[in-house]
Order: C-alpha cells, then structure tokens, then sequence
C-alpha cells in the first residue's frame, strides 16, 4: 500500500489571471492528486494536494513551472497531515 502525503503550496510571482488555477488543476489529473486551488487576495495562489510522495513531489515541479504566461517567484512547501477528505482536485473561488 502507498503513502498518502499532504502538502501546501503557496506559489508567488505572476500567478494571477494567467490561467493558473486551470493549469495546476490539469497537471493534478496528470498526477493523480487530489486537494484543491485558489488565489490570495494578496495576489498569491494556494494549493493543497493529497497523494502518493511521488505524485506530490512531481505535481510540484509542475507548479513550479506554471503555465506559460506565468512567473513563478517562490515555491513556499508545507507539510499536512492527509485528511482523506477530498476526491478529486477542484477550482476554488
């Protein structure tokens, strides 16, 4: 049985209004994790993910790439413990 690992990103930089949110979800599907994305009113975006450690760490070199129009500043990491509460990994507003 596989791990499930918890971790929340606070990515900085040009990460609003660039189609962001709609990236970190597809990549989310592209690595099977689970959790959730959202902007900051202080202009950051936050992500909570939940999955396998391999699926994580490779979802987060992809936040740290971001979509095209981006510029990712920072890469802020912070370790959760898994709730188990999410199914799928949705836009937040």
């Amino acid at each position: 049985m596989v791990a499930t690992i918890a971790r929340r990103f606070l990515i900085s930089g040009d990460v609003q209004g660039v189609g962001y949110r709609f990236f970190a979800q597809r990549a989310a599907a592209r690595h099977q994790v689970v959790g959730y994305v959202k902007n900051l009113d202080d202009g950051r975006v936050e992500v909570l993910a939940e999955g396998p450690a391999a699926n994580v760490e490779a979802f987060k070199h992809e936040l740290a790439t971001g979509p095209r129009f981006s510029e990712i500043q920072h890469v802020e990491e912070i370790n959760l413990d898994p709730t188990g509460l999410f199914s799928s990994f949705r836009i937040e507003h």
